[in-house]
């Protein structure tokens, strides 16, 4: 039975990964911060040594985009440094590195999704520890397989502390107030979806970059409008653009991830956005009524 290691085990994506490969039949071993610190090279080692993965999924990073502006050094530390010691690890013990990366690696000119043969551009300090990880990856292995996504989403989002989007969007909801949403365009990506399809590519032998992100280019405002219709809400929701809109960081407005090259190798097409978004708020109704 092959064994896989999940890094950042307890957020979002790596709670579906560990889910997806345990449904596979792989031998799952998943750590967050407290346990498996991507930030500690020793501990690195160290848990790699013990259990022997064929493959390492690296789901842990620093997100906070605005916050990486007053912390460029912690945002690097994780989302560079750490993957040099994954990739370092991974190289001694004969692991195949899988890391997650991000579509604000590019600057949002394009005015299209973005292929993985396009020139990253990153605005600020957050994109670029994230593209520091990808080169460290690519630095120190032969093989990584590098998945750029984009705007997660997913179930754990509703108990986790971070949370996500739609836990935002349905949460100012509930306020009544007037709610102001960017209208840059993405491809919010669900979390299910993502796990499989990357379980799909180390199945099939992947390396290089691939981009995994929602298959369907949208905006912010017009995903929270789609949000709040699949809730049976309607609060008053107007959209805004970046000159109103100023946070510290810099953003993409147009970093929709083209997923071509990925159904090229026979991934499926990600599910519509309607449907994970509906996916998304039955599995938090579940929840809630057996909580």
């Amino acid at each position: 039975m092959k064994r896989i290691a999940v890094f950042g085990a307890a957020g979002q994506l790596g709670t579906e990964l560990c889910a997806e490969f345990s449904r596979r039949g792989y031998q799952v071993r998943g750590g967050g911060r407290s346990d498996w610190d991507v930030a500690h090279a020793a501990r690195v080692e160290q848990a790699l040594a013990e259990f022997g993965p064929a493959v390492v999924l690296n789901a842990a990073a620093y997100n906070l985009v605005d916050v990486a502006e007053k912390e460029p050094v912690e945002a690097f530390q994780v989302n560079a440094l750490a993957v040099r010691n994954l990739a370092i690890a991974c190289r001694n013990a004969g692991a195949k590195l899988v890391h997650f990366s991000t579509d604000y690696v590019f600057d949002g000119l394009a005015g299209r999704a973005y292929r993985e043969e396009d020139e990253p551009h990153p605005l600020g300090a957050y994109a670029v520890s994230k593209l520091a990880g990808e080169l460290y990856a690519r630095a120190y292995l032969d093989d990584p397989l590098i998945i750029r996504t984009c705007g997660v989403f997913g179930p754990a989002g509703a108990w986790t502390p971070r949370g996500n989007f739609v836990e935002t969007m349905l949460r100012l909801a509930a306020k009544g107030d007037l709610i102001k949403v960017i209208d840059f365009v993405a491809s919010p990506t669900f979390a299910p979806a993502l796990a499989s399809r990357t379980a799909d590519l180390v199945e099939r032998g992947a390396e290089g970059v691939y981009h995994l992100g929602g298959g369907s280019p949208i905006s912010w405002f017009d995903w929270a409008a789609k949000i709040f219709n699949a809730a049976g809400l309607n609060p008053p929701l107007q959209p805004t653009n970046d000159r109103e809109f100023r946070p510290p960081a810099r953003r993409p407005k147009y970093s929709a991830l083209s997923n071509a090259k990925a159904e090229r190798l026979g991934i499926a097409p990600m599910p519509s956005l309607d449907d994970a978004i509906r996916s998304y708020l039955e599995s938090r109704n579940a929840r809630t009524r057996t909580a």
